[in-house]
């Protein structure tokens, strides 16, 4: 499909000064895609040039329109010597493609330099005509849809999920292939930046193909992944759900939700295949998929490079009188491979299509990293996330699950050293919409018997063949059939599942030293200690759970960063108390040393503070599970022939004898025991966590559990926090450090965000890295959400005010510093002050006449006019969440993926304000390039947005650093749900008008 790209340069704004005898510019601008370039006239003494050029027009394939990104650069125009470069904008093309995404890229787009930041603004055009093409052997996949959100999006429906696709590309990395390491940044830094926007167009061109093959149209729940590799090479790596997804044309205002300001209600919204009020998905019921859709789809086909064909043969092809799934073409039988690699990264799904959760199930392999020598065949790497991904499938299939779902992967490189890790949840995925044919009566029994409430929490595994011990209960509340006492898993919080009480947030952190080694030494060493460090995450999750009175854990998420002395680990993620679970027993405390009566006084002090602990956090929580225990044992145990053979012993007599354990939950069933030194420290940490200030909550899931009366006040915050390490210190050294580091980060967003209390902060997403040795790198993505407030925000200037503050949050958000939590208050509450008092006087006339005002030095002019630019500009307005949602308001539209990737590096660190200075102004600049790039898009908001890679480099001797950041969300158009009642009102009105008229003639 042959098309082409037009781009119009029509002028630029707050240029810096080039030239110091006139303190202006003679700028130009060169448009390049591909070969192709072409230049503007320079236009002379100016700082904001007016070049109104003509259309440039580049006639190229589609292919290269996913490949390349438009690359504009603006110059200063030098007689006698080189032009002096001004910056880049990259402009990704791929969201004009779509016939349902944006049609045209027009606006002011930050001009950035990976030496001095934004260096003003420039206003383009770009627009895109193709021709149709019906060659069957074209390489490019235009029209198919990418989202971040890990959950169906908004305004549509799927029609079908096809499964799992992977790509990988690799190639040289710039930054290793200078000559005797003679090394320009700029021109190092430029050369990678533009390498990366290269191979990400690259990656999803190939994943699209993918799809298209697959029969698909879309990929939701798009997770791309950069690996640096050093010197062995560059990876793009990229996983994601292909789907057939569907748009819901019309939204009336009947189909808007009953409370406009519940994220839990909105996530009921119409999704898969499921009718939506107003909206009729067919001129009939609700039906399976008719059997032409199934054309599409060639099931015979392999996915995957290096498949072994034996499986998915075998469970793909259709066969005669076969059934499968309406949506995920699952066989009848749970137990049967559907697909080569059942996974999916969705982690939010429509009621009752979980039909039962297993566990999380995950896989861990170190690898040494080898040069890689032809970018064209990246086996290497592909055989390694095989590896992995067999090993979650045969976990998976020892639960007696079918799927894995809230898949991800990840990877940690330290030198030579690459740790690759995979998890997700073990499911079986409901079979009601499978066609009508002859299926297990016994399964289909079990599904209609079951409770949409607690179904999911229902074992699917053989109890008497458990692969590992485990405590097993009847429900408490269909007691019908058995749960298991924890569940952990990587999902969201199923929006059918009965809690008691609220959420919170669970954190395990964890700190080992290991000696330097190389090569395999070291990878052995790393080898020898992950089990072991896994093993004690998992126990302080354990501990951390029952100590706030909570039986399961939602959204896991465990990242292991390796260093060249030290592993780290840190675990996340929302505790709540399922209602169908039984309640957590108390912590036993148990002594192993000798008997001495000091020893035994300390022992019952620490077991009268956990014990006090635990109803402390019981009443916060509002955990009081119901009394069921009179009720079960009046309740009949369930007939042998009315369960599930997937819950029947394989001995008869067995389900004769089952009976209820009705003590559980009333005794002390987990035990600590005291054995060492480390132990009593252990414990002594446990129960030093921090206590939630009154009036926040937090969790790191799209939905807090148990809070429903959300307000349309949201703030979105990044923060990181470097810090470094003293030589020499112990394991129990270093746990202390890492520990006070995250519980100061939170301590630090409860601060700044008490005037929004009562509040929580949702979706928090912890990345823990090691960038050098003795450096530990905390950075948290998160949003602030309002609840119940007793005095709303007004609308108007204090609702302003807060927008503007939004903006601009990241200028004060902790960083590196290495003063005490109490000493930053009486500062921060003076920014906090400073800030507010110019957001509230400021406009962007004010703003302009105080930059003419008071002439500031180069080096900080530069900085400090982009970012007034952007405070007072049009782009604030383009709200950023890591939600797939805005409270309170709809999503109309979805205007392509926002995936940029930023690198940003200086030789005058301490001059810049040092480590924090310099992070807090790329993460701001940051900021300004997504909303600037949203807004020309045609958007308001970036939904699903995150911050996956955050490297920073540091060298202090020489005052230099170095960060590279990686951001990603989708692009959107929203509408308040009020302003949709009040149009439906007027439209509504209008109609009857119209119609009383026409009655009247």
């Amino acid at each position: 499909m042959p098309g082409k790209l037009k781009a119009k340069i029509v002028a630029g704004r707050h240029l810096p000064v080039m030239d110091r005898a006139s303190d202006l510019t003679d700028a130009f601008v060169e448009v390049k895609f591909g070969n192709t370039t072409f230049k503007t006239d320079v236009y002379p003494k100016s700082l904001n040039p007016q070049w109104n050029s003509e259309w440039f027009k580049f006639e190229v394939d589609d292919e290269d329109l996913q490949d390349e990104p438009l690359q504009i650069t603006v110059l200063d125009h030098d007689t006698y010597s080189a032009n002096d470069a001004i910056g880049k904008v990259y402009i990704d093309i791929d969201p004009l493609l779509c016939s349902e995404a944006a049609t045209v890229i027009s606006g002011w787009l930050p001009i950035y330099d990976t030496i001095h930041g934004i260096r003003g603004e420039i206003n383009v055009l770009v627009k895109v005509d193709l021709f149709n093409d019906l060659n069957r052997f074209r390489q490019s996949s235009c029209g198919v849809k990418f989202f971040c959100t890990t959950s169906i999006p908004r305004c549509y429906r799927a029609v079908m999920v096809h499964g799992f696709v992977e790509e990988l590309v690799v190639n040289e990395d710039p930054e290793y292939q200078w000559i005797d390491r003679i090394r320009t940044p700029r021109a190092s830094n430029e050369a990678r930046q533009r390498l990366i926007f290269l191979m990400s167009g690259e990656l999803q061109r190939k994943i699209g193909l993918k799809v298209l093959e697959m029969g698909g149209n879309a990929v939701v729940g798009y997770l791309q992944c950069f690996d640096l590799e050093g010197e062995s090479g560059l990876v793009v790596r990229a996983i994601g759900t292909a789907c057939t997804l569907e748009k819901i044309s019309t939204f009336p205002a009947t189909a808007t939700h009953p409370n406009n300001s519940s994220p839990s209600k909105d996530m009921k919204e119409p999704g898969f295949g499921e009718e939506a009020p107003g909206v009729p998905l067919s001129s009939g019921p609700p039906t399976p998929l008719r059997a032409q859709t199934f054309s599409s789809f060639s099931p015979s086909k392999s996915y995957s490079r290096q498949s072994s064909s034996s499986d998915t043969e075998l469970s793909l092809t259709p066969k005669t009188g076969g059934h499968l799934c309406h949506f995920c073409m699952i066989p009848p039988s749970p137990f049967c491979v559907f697909q080569e690699y059942p996974f999916f990264t969705l982690t939010a799904f429509p009621p009752g299509f979980l039909l039962h959760v297993g566990g999380v199930v995950s896989a861990r392999s170190v690898k040494l990293l080898d040069r890689i020598h032809n970018p064209d065949e990246p086996e290497t790497r592909d055989a390694w996330w095989e590896e992995i991904r067999q090993e979650i499938k045969s976990h998976a299939k020892a639960l007696g699950c079918h799927a894995v779902v809230g898949y991800s992967e990840s990877t940690s490189i330290c030198e030579e050293v690459c740790i690759l890790s995979a998890s997700g949840t073990a499911a079986v995925l409901s079979s009601r919409f499978m066609q009508d044919g002859p299926l297990d009566t016994e399964h289909r029994l079990f599904e209609e018997v079951v409770s949409p409430g607690c179904g999911f929490c229902h074992i699917p595994y053989d109890e008497l063949n458990i692969p590992f011990p485990a405590q097993l209960t009847y429900c408490y509340c269909c007691r019908r059939y058995k749960v298991p006492d924890v569940l952990f898993t990587t999902i969201d919080l199923p929006t059918e599942a009965n809690v008691t009480g609220k959420g919170c947030l669970i954190q395990a952190r964890l700190c080992r030293t290991k000696k330097k080694a190389q090569g395999e030494g070291n990878a052995t060493a790393i080898s020898s200690l992950l089990p072991f460090l896994e093993y004690e995450l998992h126990t302080q999750l354990m501990n951390k759970l029952k100590l706030r009175g909570m039986n399961a854990l939602f959204g896991l998420r465990i990242q292991i960063s390796v260093g060249e002395t030290m592993l780290l680990g840190l675990a996340s993620a929302t505790g709540v108390y399922l209602t169908a679970l039984p309640s957590p027993g108390g912590i036993q405390i148990a002594g192993k040393t000798p008997s001495d009566i000091t020893y035994e006084q300390h022992i019952s002090t620490m077991q009268k503070k956990i014990n006090d602990t635990i109803d402390k956090n019981k009443e916060l929580y509002e955990i009081n599970p119901p009394e069921v225990v009179e009720e079960i044992i009046g309740s009949p145990i369930p007939e042998p022939r009315q369960r599930s053979r997937l819950f029947r012993s394989h001995s008869e007599s067995s389900d004769e004898v089952s009976e209820l354990d009705l003590s559980h939950g009333k005794k002390d069933a987990f035990v600590l025991e005291i054995d060492d030194t480390d132990a009593v420290e252990d414990i002594h940490a446990l129960l030093t966590d921090s206590p939630t200030p009154a009036g926040f909550y937090s969790c790191n899931t799209e939905i807090m559990p148990g809070i429903q009366n959300w307000t349309s006040a949201i703030q979105m915050f990044t923060s990181v926090r470097v810090f470094r390490l003293n030589a020499n210190l112990t394991n129990q050294g270093l746990n202390k450090i890492f520990s006070d580091l995250c519980e100061n980060l939170l301590k630090s967003l409860y601060f700044k965000l008490r005037s929004m209390v009562p509040c929580c902060l949702c979706h928090l997403n912890f990345t823990v890295a090691i960038p050098e040795d003795e450096l530990i790198q905390v950075a948290v993505t998160a949003v602030a959400m309002s609840f119940d407030k007793e005095q709303p925000l007004e609308n108007g200037k204090q609702s302003g005010e807060k927008t503007l503050i939004k903006g601009k949050h990241v200028l004060y958000s902790p960083s590196v510093d290495y003063s005490s939590f109490a000493d930053r208050c009486s500062s921060w509450i003076e920014q906090l002050k400073l800030k507010a008092h110019t957001i509230r006087r400021g406009s962007v006339k004010t703003t302009s006449s105080l930059e003419k005002a008071s002439p500031l030095p180069e080096g900080r002019s530069r900085s400090l006019r982009s970012n007034r630019s952007y405070s007072g500009s049009s782009v604030a307005v383009v709200k950023m969440t890591p939600l797939s949602f805005i409270p309170g308001a709809k999503i109309i539209k979805y205007l392509g993926i926002i995936n940029m990737f930023f690198i940003r590096e200086t030789s005058s660190l301490r001059e810049e304000g040092g480590v924090s200075g310099f992070l807090h102004t790329f993460i701001a600049e940051v900021f300004a390039m997504v909303r600037a790039h949203v807004a020309a898009l045609g958007g308001n908001a970036v939904v699903s947005y995150s911050m996956k890679e955050c490297v920073f480099m540091e060298n202090p001797n020489k005052n230099q650093a170095q960060c590279l950041i990686n951001v990603s969300g989708d692009a959107v158009i929203f509408v308040r749900e009020s302003e949709l009642e009040s149009t439906s009102v007027q439209t509504q009105s209008a109609t009857t008008h119209t119609s009383n008229g026409g009655e009247g003639t």
